[in-house]
């Protein structure tokens, strides 16, 4: 199912810019290695799935090793006119974090005007994947991202348990923080939803 993209807004529009200049630059390469996948993160993917928070990153990660020559950037104005500065982060790396193994299976297409789903197949975290990914560094940020998740109805405390412990299946080292962070996550959660009446 294709999210529903709820903003069509300047920071799209940079956001497709990025794209577009990271197809320019497969151009030219072996026909077998298409299409390439890039699957979104972090808050760029929860403005695709929300119209909410902007990031001045693109975090993503491609399904081949991706030899990108240059910065890939582009400059924008919000709706306040206020320049603002949209890159791809070269070093966003989704191993060091807790996600779930089939995430990226599990990712959703997006379509971008422009973008030859033949080349690029672009795709974003599913908004329960988003915030397990979160729930590793659990800043305040993150935690806000959650309760904006949960608000709009995309996910769910349940869901959000069941899929961050089988996550942790696949990590090693002191598993206490995070464990801690699914039950605060899962309670912040919970408080978003409306109290049932007897």
């Amino acid at each position: 199912m294709t999210p529903k993209i709820k903003a069509q807004d300047e920071y799209l529009s940079a956001f497709a810019q990025i794209v577009s200049r990271i197809q320019q630059t497969l151009k030219g390469s072996r026909p077998e290695v298409f299409p390439i996948r890039m699957v979104v993160a972090g808050g760029a993917a929860l403005h695709l799935l929300t119209g909410a928070r902007v990031s001045a990153d693109v975090d993503a990660v491609f399904s081949k090793r991706v030899l990108l020559d240059e910065e890939i950037e582009v400059s924008y104005r919000d709706p306040d006119g206020r320049a603002r500065l949209l890159y791809l982060d070269r070093n966003y790396n989704d191993t060091l974090g807790l996600l779930h193994e089939d995430a990226h299976q599990d990712s959703r297409p997006i379509d971008i005007p422009g973008i030859d789903k033949k080349l690029i197949d672009v795709r974003v975290l599913s908004p329960l994947d988003l915030a397990v990914s979160k729930l590793s560094r659990f800043a305040d940020q993150d935690r806000e991202d959650i309760l904006l998740l949960a608000k709009e109805g995309l996910i769910d405390s349940a869901s959000l348990r069941k899929r961050a412990k089988e996550a942790l299946g696949g990590y090693v080292g002191d598993l206490n923080q995070v464990r801690n962070a699914i039950e605060v996550a899962c309670r912040l959660i919970e408080s978003t939803q409306p109290i049932k009446r007897r």
